[in-house]
Parts: structure tokens; sequence; C-alpha cells
């Protein structure tokens, strides 16, 4: 949820005992009590609540007015808790949306990136963001648009709105332009057709993405989204290209294949709600059939991640090889259908890590993350541990937890050879700090 003002109490899980996911809150004000129940994780940022209560494993808030302490790890009353609370945001930025300007006609608010932000911004001001004008906008439609059609208008200098339906791509939507706009309105899905990206961002800067789902296809595309081609060296700390609510599937509502997801090969970018799942249900789903290596790759410097969810890829879901790169909130589901130990090693190392920071890189932080276990093709399963990462005064983590959801076999450590198994009976061991104070 984004920009919603609940003057009351929220709760946000089924009341009749039905378990609950996972999910997000952004710029958001719950003036009474938001319940989450059975959450397993959740993450809120910049906004505020009167009160919270619930939670199971991984509940992380940054720049949350009215957010809990951080209780995370053993608790002096016993037991153990599940919230880690950063007083602010690092980097951030609201998802550009449609509003009925003074004038009277519909545009396009963009609000601004900020540093260290607290708490909700709700305003239009000239101060807040930048407006666009529907003059400056291509409205897109399904089944009446094409790749070439698009980029055309992309070319003329145009901002992008993609309305609902499924648009099949034979080449990349290509992003050619600084500060461009693309919006999609109810979650525009983009196919390639011809083992091509569905979405590619040339070396500029302030790029804004929001709002579209990626849907896989057949032939296998090597990426599906690629932000800055591999040699990219333009970038704008002030003004980060940023993806907002971009969802990607491999396999689910028809087959598909493809080695990357998301590739950012930029620097100072920032990526806020990214859903990245190799399908473990629906159709054209088998561990040879929806292939897919990589959820995230991040090569680009200074890359932030606020609402990271990757979930069931066959190699390592998060590949970060960036420097100082910041994750806030994690969330990563193992492949479910590994069918051996053989398929599934890192050379000699049992599995693949879920989220691997790359074993050259000197600065990174991370706090709240969560991997979960459910291999459940009846084989004994193991991950050596669901965080890989190299060890040094400029490697910060906090609150991880490895988590066995159900199934056989199970994450041997929560990060490198620290933590204890997560085997059997919803073990879900903890670390708060890594390398440990």
């Amino acid at each position: 949820m984004r920009r919603v003002d609940i003057r009351g109490d929220l709760t946000v899980f089924g009341q009749m005992g039905e378990y609950a996911s996972g999910g997000y809150l952004a710029n958001s004000r719950v003036t009474g009590t938001l319940q989450t129940g059975s959450q397993q994780q959740w993450y809120s940022r910049n906004s505020e609540v009167g009160r919270w209560d619930g939670g199971v494993w991984n509940m992380v808030f940054s720049g949350v007015v009215g957010a809990p302490a951080t209780d995370f790890g053993p608790l002096a009353a016993g037991g153990v808790g599940n919230k880690t609370t950063l007083d602010a945001t690092p980097v951030s930025r609201e998802t550009p949306f449609l509003y009925r300007a003074a004038s009277g006609g519909l545009e396009i608010f963009v609000p601004n990136a900020k540093r260290d932000s607290v708490g909700v911004d709700w305003s239009t001001s000239a101060d807040a963001g930048t407006s666009i004008p529907m003059s400056d906008v291509y409205v897109a439609q399904a089944g009446r648009d094409t790749a070439q059609t698009i980029n055309s208008q992309l070319a003329r200098g145009k901002n992008l709105i993609l309305t609902p339906g499924v648009y099949a791509l034979d080449k990349p939507i290509a992003v050619k332009r600084s500060g461009t706009v693309v919006l999609g309105l109810g979650y525009a899905s983009l196919t390639p057709t011809r083992g091509n990206a569905a979405l590619e961002i040339a070396d500029v800067t302030g790029v804004k993405v929001a709002g579209i789902t990626v849907d896989a296809g057949v032939p296998e595309s090597d990426v599906l989204v690629q932000v800055g081609p591999r040699n990219a060296h333009k970038s704008d700390a002030a003004d980060p290209t940023t993806l907002s609510d971009v969802f990607v599937r491999v396999g689910g509502p028809w087959a598909g294949q493809a080695v990357t997801s998301i590739e950012v090969n930029s620097d100072d970018v920032l990526l806020d709600h990214i859903w990245a799942w190799r399908a473990d249900h629906g159709t054209g789903v088998a561990w040879d059939s929806n292939t897919g290596t990589h959820g995230v790759v991040v090569n680009g410097d200074d890359v932030t991640a606020t609402g990271l969810f990757v979930e069931h890829y066959q190699g390592t879901q998060v590949q970060w090889n960036g420097e100082r790169g910041t994750t806030v909130f994690y969330q990563s589901e193992l492949p479910y259908d590994v069918p051996s130990q053989a398929a599934w090693s890192d050379g000699a190392r049992a599995g693949y890590a879920s989220y691997r920071v790359a074993d050259d890189v000197r600065t990174h932080t991370a706090y709240g993350l969560g991997v979960y276990a459910f291999f459940n093709q009846g084989v004994d399963i193991r991950e050596a541990a669901g965080i890989q990462t190299p060890s040094g005064p400029g490697i910060t983590f906090r609150s991880m937890t490895s988590v066995f959801l159900n199934g056989s076999g199970g994450i041997e450590h929560v990060v490198n050879d620290v933590g204890a198994p997560a085997v059997g009976s919803f073990a879900s061991p903890q670390v708060v700090a890594y390398p440990a104070p």
C-alpha cells in the first residue's frame, strides 16, 4: 500500500486463521492500530502508525513515526524479537502518480528523491517534485502499441504511461533520455517474444519506472530489465534512477525463461519495492521449464534497495557486485523444486546463497534479511548459508534469520558459517549482527 490515510485501525491479514505471507507499506498513515497477525515478514517505510501489533520473523521499519523499537534477537523476558527499526530511510523516492492539477487537467507528479527521510509526504508543491503535463506523455494501449510505436514516442522526448494489458514486445522498450518517466497503470505487463529484454535503460540519469509487471517469455531472455549498459558511467546521486513497484515473473501465467530478471549496471540507483519471482506454481512450472538463475544482479555502485523480495531462482537470488550497496529489508524463499543436491550446488558448496555479496566488495550494508527453505521434492537438500558475504570494517549486516517452512533439508547457517541450522519444525535461528561487534 502507498499513499493511503487510514483514520482508525487497519488489519492486514485474514481474520479467520489464514496464514499471511508479508507485505509493504509506504508514505501512509494509520491513526489507530496496524495489526499484522501472522505476517511472516513486513516492511514499512516513511509512514505514521498509531500502534503496531504482530509479526512473526522479520518486521522492518525505516523512517516510520510511531514504529516499535528494535527487539530483534533474544529478549530479556525469554523468547526472541522480530522487529528492526531505522530512524530514517537512507534513500527514498515516492512513486510518480497521476493527479488533478490546479488547472483542472491531469498531470503526472514526480516526487523528488530524499536522503534520511522520515514520515509521510503527500505534497504536490514545486519544492516537493515536478509536474509533467499530459502533452509531454504518450499513453500506450496493449493490443495497439508495439515496441516500435512506443520507442518512437520515447525518441520524441515523451514520457510513457502504460495502460492495463499485456504488451508483447519483439524488442525492448528503450529509455534513452535522462529523467524519463515510465508509469504503469494496473500493473501493465511487458512480455518479450524473441528472447529480448522487456525494458532497457541507457547510460542516462534520473529515470523513474513504476508500477509494471514483466513476464518472461520463450525463447529465453538473458535479462528482462536492464538498468544501464554493462559499461554505464553516468549517475546522479541527487536524482537516482528509480524502480518502484516493479514485479517480475518467470513462469506462472505462461511458460517463461530468463537468466537474470533485473540487472543494475548504473551507479546511484534506487530499487523500491521489487518482487522478482521464479514461479513455484501456475503454468509452465518445472525445474527444467521455467528456468531462471538470478532475480537481481547489482553491478553498479551506490545502489540502494528498500523492500527487496526475490524468490525461487536456481542460482543466487541476489548477486551484489557493486560497492557501497545498501539493502533495507530482504525476503527470499529458496527454490522449492530442487530435484537433487547435485543439481543445486555452487561448486563444492551446498546450494547457492540467497543473498551474496561478491568476495571483492569492501563496503556493504543490509538490515532485516529473511531467507526461507521449503524443499518439496522429498530429497534432503541443504544450503550452506542463506547469506554469503566478505567480512571487514566496511561490511555491516543487522537482523538476519533463516527459516525452515516445511518439506525436507534446510539451511545450515544464517550467514557464512555463523548461525544455527534451520532444519525442521519451523526452526528460525537468528543472527543479530555480522560481523559480530
